[in-house]
């Protein structure tokens, strides 16, 4: 049984200081007054052994368990509990059965919670109930007995003493495993069906994964079919761009056709441009004329004015006049005088000019010949010009179509050369990453012997498994065993000494009693006893005692047996001093009997029952089943020989029991060591498994990837030489149609530019040489009437 030895406080409520409690063997005990700390030593027992309600440590939190400080001292961050515990008899866990000491630590750090630790390894928490519950003990444990407790086991309820006497078997923490182990199945059970739930879901993914894998095939076809129509496309579509070439073509000589007949329409313009110049000149001189007449019925009527306002004031100044007729009368002599040679001079002026009038028909003759002459040419420089401009723009327009044919013919090989240089190094990458069969080969043996070890290695682990889990049994059995054996043991010892501590002898002065020398068979003790209860007290008589018994010889005339019933004495061993008393007993087999031959017995014989009757020669009865010392001591002696016999044997089995537990113990341990080594050896196959089937599978991948790429090069390759043998075609064809336009027409554009801007220029001389003359004609005939009016004026 673990025992505790030592307790070791440090800052644990008022033991700021470390304190250390010695258990000693035998009763250890704490007095003090009230105050003094008493309580705080069970509750740091309790708390070390797992407590974890604040409430029974009489704090609100946790954390109230270390010392908060006093006036003279600082409060602390950490209270520490150490129990240690005698661990020789190896009643401890398995996990924590180390040593022969154990101690037990719990550490607090405040806010930070605490930690549990056995013999400075760190476990957890249930580690340490379950080591206290084997021990039948622990936080809450009936063996600690507080204030009001003993009341409380007196008036607990039916669960709770069963409780109180599983805890007193030494079983609770068999419970406890049990319902631990009970949580641990129902988490196998909810991990069952989380499996379950997984496996559904792998499924669904694998599913999943098979509609992906036909849809990639599926995929596969279709971007075949893609490609295929793809290229029925691009023909297609070459075709038709061959189409609206021609199209193009046929839409560019109709320009052609229409720019030419633009130039026309543009040389008609012009012509039609120089007619209006004629028709715009006589438009002027009517507008000049009509500007003149206008102005001249301005002025006429602005003189009317002024001669109407004259005319008033004549009137008024007519008296005025009339004196002043004389003057003007000589004044306007002289005026008559400059008329005259005013009339004269306008005449001359006049004449000459109508001689002017009369050549003028002629030269505007002359000067329109010349004109239309100078346009007829200008027109034929003209068609000339539209001619040479024609033919430029068709052999310009022929080359650049022909360079843009080039062009796009260039850049197409120039693109597809490229891109069938980046399919070849495309291939030429692709077979490199091709993966050699031989690596292919490797992977697969080095997957097989993988499979094969990590097979050998399960089996291997299951093996151990099987092995540790036989062991775990036959620990269990025969620490079980042990246990049995050495509880057997220790009740038959405790039965022994109790028994002889009740039949210890009184100490009295006669010395011991002569009932403690009978030996009477089992059955027949009370039988024993009621024949000697009076004086079985007594020591035999050794002179010196007050009272005892004499040993006499045997009669010499005994008398005969009642009914020939047996003796007493064949089935009780005693003193020679009680042969007498034996040999004048006999046994009745039943109270009726005895009763019917009590009368007749002779002096000294007496009559007993089984059941501890009596009938004496004399009259004296004991009835059967009366309350007797004596058989009752004679029982506890039988039982203690008895029990004396049975030690051996059972003293015999613990040793086996024992020597049977500790090589279980070796065995399972040993056992848990080669499974522990099984189940590393058995992860590693797993690990080296997993590698080389990732290894095969990455291989296996890298060459169908690599074979995917190669076919899709191999049919982008051969599209690209199909394509680019087309552009070398389309660029043959074009041949000299890209050279340069002939500069023999860009020199006769020229001449035919020079001529016609010669034309041009000789027209509009002429034409501005004619609307010369005509104008000279106008402002000729103008001044001729203006001299015309000056003379009727004059």
């Amino acid at each position: 049984m673990i025992q505790f030895t030592k307790l070791r406080l440090s800052g644990f409520k008022s033991f700021v200081e470390p304190t250390e409690l010695l258990v000693e063997p035998g009763l250890t005990g704490v007095v003090g007054p009230n105050g003094c700390g008493k309580s705080n030593l069970v509750e740091a027992m309790r708390w070390v052994m797992g407590e974890t309600s604040a409430k029974q440590m009489r704090g609100g939190e946790m954390d109230d368990v270390i010392f908060a400080g006093s006036r003279e001292r600082p409060a602390r961050n950490v209270a520490e509990v150490t129990l240690t515990l005698d661990n020789r008899a190896r009643l401890a866990p398995a996990a924590l059965n180390t040593a022969d000491d154990l101690e037990v630590s719990r550490r607090i750090d405040r806010g930070g919670g605490s930690t549990y630790r056995v013999n400075g390894k760190e476990v957890r928490a249930r580690d340490v109930q379950l080591l206290f519950a084997d021990a039948a003990t622990g936080a809450r444990s009936t063996a600690i007995v507080s204030q009001g407790r003993i009341g409380a086991l007196i008036a607990a309820a039916p669960a709770e003493r069963r409780a109180l006497l599983e805890e007193a078997a030494g079983i609770s923490g068999l419970y406890s495993r049990r319902h631990e182990a009970e949580l641990r199945l129902r988490a196998a059970e909810n991990n069952l069906a989380r499996l379950d739930d997984v496996l559904g879901a792998l499924t669904t993914q694998k599913q999943g994964l098979d509609r992906q894998a036909r849809q990639a095939a599926k995929y596969r076809t279709l971007s075949e079919e893609i490609r295929a129509l793809d290229v029925a496309v691009t023909r297609r579509a070459w075709d038709e761009a061959a189409a609206a070439l021609d199209e193009a073509r046929a839409q560019f000589a109709a320009a052609e056709t229409a720019v030419a007949a633009a130039i026309g329409a543009a040389a008609e313009a012009t012509r039609l441009q120089a007619d209006a110049f004629s028709a715009v000149d006589p438009a002027r001189e009517a507008a000049q004329a009509a500007q003149q007449a206008l102005q001249k019925l301005v002025s006429e009527r602005d003189a009317l004015d002024q001669e109407e306002r004259r005319l008033e004031r004549a009137t008024r100044g007519n008296a005025e006049r009339l004196e002043q007729i004389g003057g003007d009368l000589a004044r306007a002599d002289g005026q008559i005088a400059d008329a005259e040679s005013r009339r004269a001079a306008i005449g001359a002026e006049r004449e000459r000019l109508e001689a002017e009038a009369a050549d003028a028909p002629a030269a505007l003759a002359r000067a329109a010949a010349r004109a239309a002459e100078a346009d007829a040419e200008r027109q034929e420089a003209e068609t000339r010009l539209a001619a040479a401009t024609t033919r430029l723009a068709e052999a310009e327009a022929g080359v650049k179509a022909a360079q843009r044919r080039r062009a796009e013919a260039d850049a197409a090989l120039a693109r597809v050369n490229g891109r069938i240089r980046q399919i070849e190094e495309q291939i030429a990458t692709a077979t490199q990453r091709r993966v050699p069969a031989e690596r292919i080969a490797a992977a697969e043996t080095a997957l097989a012997e993988a499979e094969a070890a990590q097979a050998g290695k399960s089996a291997a682990r299951d093996a151990a498994e099987a092995a540790r889990a036989a062991a775990e049994t036959a620990r269990g059995e025969s620490a079980a065993a042990f246990a049995e054996a050495d509880a057997a043991l220790r009740r038959i010892d405790a039965e022994i000494d109790a028994l002889k501590a009740v039949l210890a002898a009184d100490a009295r002065a006669g010395g011991a009693p002569v009932l403690d020398r009978v030996r009477a068979e089992p059955g027949y003790e009370a039988a024993a006893a009621a024949l000697l209860d009076h004086g079985a007290d007594a020591p035999e008589d050794d002179g010196a005692s007050p009272r005892g018994w004499r040993t006499y010889p045997p009669l010499a005339h005994a008398p005969d047996a009642p009914a020939a019933l047996p003796s007493l004495a064949g089935h009780v061993g005693a003193p020679a001093a009680l042969a007498r008393r034996l040999a004048l007993a006999f046994l009745a087999p039943d109270t009726a009997t005895a009763d019917r031959l009590a009368p007749t017995l002779a002096p000294g014989q007496t009559l007993v029952s089984k059941d501890g009757g009596l009938w004496r020669w004399d009259g004296f009865v004991i009835r059967p089943g009366a309350p007797s010392a004596a058989a009752a001591r004679l029982e506890q002696a039988n039982r203690l020989r008895a029990r004396e016999a049975e030690r051996p044997a059972l003293a015999d089995a613990r040793a086996a029991a024992e020597t049977a537990r500790n090589a279980a113990r070796d065995a399972a341990q040993r056992a848990e060591s080669d499974e522990r080594a099984a189940r590393e050896a058995a992860r590693a196959a797993e690990a080296a498994l997993a590698g080389a089937r990732a290894a095969r599978d990455r291989l296996a991948r890298e060459q169908a990837e690599a074979e995917d790429r190669l076919a899709a090069f191999a049919d982008s390759h051969a599209a690209l030489l199909a394509e680019r043998a087309e552009a070398e075609a389309v660029r043959a064809a074009v041949g000299a149609e890209a050279e340069e336009v002939p500069e023999s027409l860009r020199e006769d554009l020229a001449a035919a530019r020079r001529e016609a801007e010669s034309a041009r220029g000789r027209a509009l001389d002429a034409r501005a040489a004619q609307d010369a003359i005509a104008r000279e004609d106008r402002l000729r005939r103008d001044r001729i009437a203006q001299l015309t009016a000056e003379t009727e004026d004059w």
